[in-house]
């Protein structure tokens, strides 16, 4: 493993997460496109906001073994269901395909387990996302929805028992 480490994002972390939502190959299974710098702005005052709820919750800034800024994740209550945990992750595309994913997955995993361990978690992603899926897949994750919401694309994966494990 890769060793990545995971801190919740601060104000001064606008520019960083700006440059991230703002690249269209990175935001096309996400947004469809990149962010404009106001659309940043607005997503970064909610993720500042929802960091705030929750000590063991919200939206961390994922950091490889050299202390470079790689992307983001989030673990947050499920918008529609404060009952479930939502899992969600997005990496520059530099650091595609380096097991990345599966390492920011298993940190993820790990802390539910530990801070919220009846909790079931979602994984929701664009159908067309095959990587994301597999990762899913591979964490025990099982599609239950695919269609339209809120206009977009859309397929949810649950993961509803998992052991004191790592992933």
């Amino acid at each position: 493993m890769n060793k990545i480490v995971l801190k919740k994002y601060k104000a001064s972390d606008f520019e960083i997460y700006k440059i991230l939502v703002s690249d269209d190959e990175q935001m096309k299974y996400i947004s469809g496109k990149g962010l404009t710098e106001n659309e940043a702005r607005n997503k970064f005052d909610r993720i500042l906001h929802i960091n705030s709820k929750e000590p063991e919750l919200g939206y961390f800034k994922v950091l490889n073994p050299d202390n470079e800024y790689i992307g983001d994740c989030k673990l947050e209550r499920y918008k529609h269901d404060n009952s479930i945990l939502e899992i969600g992750y997005l990496l520059k595309k530099e650091f595609w395909r380096q097991g990345f994913g599966s390492e920011i997955c298993n940190n993820l995993l790990v802390k539910a387990n530990k801070f919220y361990p009846q909790l079931v978690i979602i994984g929701i992603i664009d159908p067309d996302n095959k990587a994301s899926k597999k990762l899913l897949e591979k964490f025990g994750f099982k599609s239950y929805f695919i269609g339209i919401e809120e206009h977009c694309p859309t397929e949810k994966l649950l993961l509803k028992k998992y052991s004191d494990k790592s992933y």
